[in-house]
Parts: C-alpha cells; structure tokens; sequence
C-alpha cells in the first residue's frame, strides 16, 4: 500500500472485486478457491476486498476455476509495484527534463549518486519492510534515473553533508564503492559535487531540497519527508530556498577540497 494514502490502490480493490464476481458467477466458494490457491480464507477475503495486493497465484487459479479465459490473470499487468513513491511522480517528470538540477542532501546519499548496494541498503532498511517485489522495482527505477547524469547538456550540483558520508551503509566493501562513485561521477564536466563540513547551526538544518530549472528557465523546488513530498514552484517560497542554497553553498567545501575529503574517507574504509 502506498506509505502515503489510507484507503488501497484502485487497481487492488478493482481487481479484488472482479474476482468476486466471476467466482460467484462461477458458483465457486471462498473457501475452494482458498484451498485450491494454498491460501487462507481470510487472506483470499483481504484481497478480494482489495486491502492486499491480489497475487498472480490467485489470479492464476481464480480464472482457471471462473473460467475467466485470460481476463483474470491480464490483470497482473496493473497490480505491479510502482517504482516511485506516487508523491514523487511530478516530481520524477520534472527531473526528467530540467536543465539544471541542484540538490542538497543531509540525510542520504542522492538518489542519483547511489550505487546499486546502497539502494539495497536503503530500502531494506525501510519501515514497515518492503515485500521483495516493490524493493526490485523501486531498485530498478532508482538506477534507471541515473541514467540523466549521462546527459552533458544538462548541469547537476549536489551538496552532500559530511556526516552523511561517514555514515557507513552497507558493508565496507558496498560503502567504498558508493564513495568511489561519488568521486567518478564528480570528475564529469556536467556534475558537481561538494561537501558541507560539520560547521554548527545553519540553514542547512532546515533539511533537504532539490532545485530545478526547466528549459523555459522556471524554477521549481522539492522538499520530501518521511511520508510525503511537496513540488511547488510559488516564487516567494521558490526564493527562500535558492537563499538557503546559496548559503550552503558559501559554506560547502569546494570541488577540489570535497574530492580530497572523500578520497580520505575511502582510504580510511
């Protein structure tokens, strides 16, 4: 279920009532199909009723004992996970097409900056825990949207706040590597990346956020917390945060000093 809605997805209550209309116009029973599936009968009610995920296996068996002929189990195709959070979905649009995108991150690695292991990591540290399905697809999306660094005519900064980078994820063979990432993907002419020291109060204890510019040079801001995340693009609210940009970014080390940092932190692994 999404971290961010009460009520399940559409696709779940929807697909969990079609199998109850073909299994009672079947004459088929909860309880036999139940049995049939291996499942219990109060877990085949919770996906009938939509508030779990009806699983292939009970598609699978409910169009073979329905008689659906393919019209159940098609509909796997829309129960899949989402590889992003819906809240991020404008979001990952807008990423998607920015020119410029300039991110400062005291928590976590950027999503962009991550290896495959700390993605692992993350995700499996997330609570309550992820079923294995959402976790390959939401690893799948992540390093999917890497794929933008790629592109030279687009620029990328990232502040990244030193205790995040020695907060090891991961073992130590996963965190050098993610540290090592961070240093090939710096040395790109579209990517910079730069370290915020320990350096007491500042508004860089606000939290998070991410810049960007479209091609049509509007600015628009994200701010994401633990269960939800907001894109605005209100100019007063807009300039606030390219304010506490800027001043993080007086504070930050600079390319050059952030690339020996890591390098020392790799070497110290």
């Amino acid at each position: 279920m999404s971290e961010t809605n009460c009520q399940p997805p559409a696709a779940w209550r929807y697909c969990g009532s079609q199998i109850k209309l073909w299994r009672a116009e079947a004459s088929v029973s909860r309880a036999a199909l139940a049995d049939e599936a291996g499942y219990d009968c109060e877990y085949v009610k919770s996906m009938e009723n939509g508030r779990r995920r009806p699983t292939l296996r009970l598609l699978q068996v409910a169009d073979q004992m329905c008689g659906a002929r393919g019209k159940l189990t098609s509909a796997q195709e829309y129960l899949k996970p989402e590889k992003f959070l819906s809240y991020s979905e404008d979001f990952m649009r807008y990423e998607a097409e920015a020119i410029v995108l300039s991110s400062y991150q005291s928590l976590l690695i950027p999503g962009l900056l991550q290896t495959p292991g700390t993605v692992r990591a993350y995700l499996n540290a997330h609570y309550p825990p992820l079923d294995d399905e959402t976790l390959e697809e939401r690893l799948a999306g992540r390093l999917e949207r890497q794929l933008l660094l790629e592109q030279r005519t687009r620029a990328f900064s990232f502040v990244i706040g030193e205790t995040v980078l020695r907060n090891q994820v991961g073992t130590v063979k996963e965190w050098r590597e993610q540290l090592s990432r961070l240093l090939e993907v710096g040395s790109a002419r579209n990517v910079t990346i730069q370290v915020l020291p320990l350096c007491g109060a500042g508004p860089e204890l606000d939290g998070p956020f991410v810049l960007l510019e479209t091609a049509e040079h509007e600015v628009l801001v994200f701010e994401e917390g633990q269960a939800t995340g907001r894109l605005y693009a209100d100019t007063d609210k807009v300039s606030s945060v390219a304010q506490r940009h800027a001043m993080i970014l007086r504070k930050a080390l600079n390319p050059e000093g952030s690339a020996r940092l890591i390098g020392k932190l790799t070497e110290e692994l």
